[in-house]
């Protein structure tokens, strides 16, 4: 009797990815994050980073995390809800709620363990979530997780919201809830979350909106897209990360303290996995003291995104609709992506091809994370490379 082959399937998958272009190269990184990275043994510059304020080695931030190893050691060994919570993370978790002017914070492992939790916490199979559809991959696995109805409405359109609503009103729906991320990491461009909120008032609706780009990007100091938006006090439930401009890695749900007090009880990631780290926690803490006492590395994130996007497009890039220092170089098919992105780092600059599934097949693109550790000289060094290879590849 022959054997069969129980992974063929997997096999002939990861071919066809090679074949269209769609297989993900990972590679391999020998140094600090930074402007410049060792990348598979070559020093290169860095433009794939979420590292926006140049936090992720920074000397408050190692310090920080150094002298927290010496008092508590590495790891709580153990969940928040047993043996795992110490004095550090309620710490974070009183200095994040007071940095983003709401009631009560809760920290979580990461941002998309903070969707996985949340989500399945405050709506179920009677309810109604309404997403947009370019919502991040965590807010789409919570709202399954939840097993609520999940509806979605056109990308960024308030107006569709309203007639997705409309068309559903008579459904007998529990509970109803609408999210939306407030940064799209793939576009760049930011959520209309002032008229995504005039819809949530008029209907008693929840809103949730996940803040993972904005926060230390947007607002005040980096303090998110709620403050951009300056709507305090009206979003009920606001998902971010520690991972991109904190630096560190972590997430956080910041809001009213009814909901806090809720997912402490019922979000499983808290109840079922250790907690965040010893030394995570130290450095988070850290990068909210840098944050609240300046402004300058969110200015310079700004300063520096102004000017490389100007100049992406006076050279003839399509950079999107991206209004934030994500800035998408779209190529449409995903082999020229790939080769784009392989000779860009032939040239010392790292800035990886993303395709299908990350985006929708024909929308491959170059995505540049500017960050506040870019030197003038380093974008002028990084234009001149797009330059070189847009006109090699008949881009622009």
């Amino acid at each position: 009797m022959s054997k069969t082959n129980k992974i063929q399937w997997i096999t002939d998958e990861l071919s066809a990815l090679r074949q269209s272009g769609l297989f993900t190269q990972i590679r391999t990184l020998g140094s600090p994050q930074g402007a410049w990275l060792k990348v598979d043994d070559r020093k290169v510059l860095n433009f794939c980073s979420n590292n926006y304020l140049g936090l992720a080695n920074h000397p408050r931030m190692t310090e920080a995390a150094r002298k927290a190893i010496e008092a508590y050691g590495v790891g709580p060994a153990a969940v928040r809800t047993i043996a795992g919570t110490m004095g550090l993370h309620l710490e974070l978790e009183r200095r994040l709620a007071k940095f983003k002017g709401v009631e009560a914070a809760i920290t979580l492992q990461s941002g998309f363990n903070a969707n996985l939790g949340t989500i399945p916490a405050l709506v179920g199979p009677e309810d109604v979530i309404y997403s947009d559809e370019l919502n991040h991959a965590s807010i789409i696995d919570g709202c399954r997780l939840s097993r609520a109805k999940i509806l979605r409405y056109a990308h960024c359109d308030p107006n569709d919201l309203k007639r997705v609503i409309e068309e559903n009103k008579d459904a007998g729906f529990r509970r109803s809830l609408i999210i939306t991320d407030g940064v799209f990491s793939m576009d760049g461009d930011v959520a209309p979350l002032d008229a995504i909120y005039k819809i949530a008032n008029q209907h008693d609706f929840l809103l949730m909106v996940d803040d993972a780009h904005g926060e230390g990007v947007l607002g005040k100091g980096g303090r998110g897209i709620v403050d951009h938006y300056g709507l305090h006090g009206k979003v009920d439930i606001e998902v971010g990360t520690l991972s991109k401009a904190f630096g560190v890695v972590g997430g956080a749900v910041t809001g009213r303290e009814e909901i806090i007090a809720w997912l402490r009880q019922r979000a499983r990631p808290f109840l079922f996995s250790s907690a965040m780290t010893v030394p995570d926690v130290a450095a988070c803490i850290a990068a909210v003291d840098i944050l609240e006492e300046s402004t300058e590395l969110v200015d310079r994130l700004w300063e520096n995104t102004a000017y490389f996007k100007d100049q992406m497009k006076a050279l003839g890039f399509d950079t999107g609709k991206s209004t934030t220092p994500i800035v998408p170089i779209m190529l449409g098919e995903a082999p020229l992506a790939q080769k784009f992105s392989k000779r860009l780092f032939e040239e010392g600059v790292f800035a990886m091809a993303i395709g299908f599934p990350t985006v929708p097949r024909g929308k491959a693109r170059i995505r540049v994370m500017n960050s506040a550790s870019h030197s003038r000289e380093d974008l002028d060094r990084g234009l001149g490379t797009f330059e070189k290879v847009g006109r090699e590849l008949d881009v622009i």
